[in-house]
């Protein structure tokens, strides 16, 4: 019997303090862990930071979805943890990425500069489905890209 899939949405306040270096530093950790983490327990998914804020994707078992979403809530990088979406799903969105990130580098900084604050761009506005379509979109313009 295969089991059901999951799709876990939320969004996150960055509590990641530093100059830029430890900042870099702490988004690696958070990157190499998830995909570490991810990879075992069978979970995919893709992750934005931008503007002071995460949002990200989880698919997979319920079990080792909300195990990872337990885990976040309780990093001290994230603040003010909002869980967006919590629904079954008959496949995934995001297959081949362990943990997808777009978001950070200069590159990106400009390709999503339109959704910072300047715009008035607020994730705490969108709804799971809106923030799964946007990560979706976004990583598809991130294979694209690559």
């Amino acid at each position: 019997m295969t089991e059901t899939l999951h799709r876990l949405v939320y969004y996150s306040r960055n509590h990641i303090s530093g100059d830029a270096a430890a900042f870099a530093a702490d988004i690696d950790d958070i990157l190499a862990k998830s995909r570490a983490n991810n990879g075992r327990d069978g979970i995919t998914g893709a992750l934005l930071f931008n503007a002071g804020c995460f949002a990200q994707v989880l698919e997979g078992p319920l079990d080792t979805i909300e195990a990872a979403f337990e885990r976040i809530q309780q990093d001290e990088r994230h603040g003010d943890v909002s869980l967006l979406a919590l629904d079954p799903i008959a496949g995934r969105s995001f297959p081949n990425w362990a943990m997808g990130f777009v978001g950070l580098s200069d590159v990106d900084s400009e390709r999503f500069a339109g959704i910072g604050p300047s715009s008035g761009f607020d994730i705490a506005r969108l709804n799971g489905d809106q923030v799964h379509g946007l990560l979706r979109d976004l990583t598809i313009e991130e294979e694209k890209a690559a």
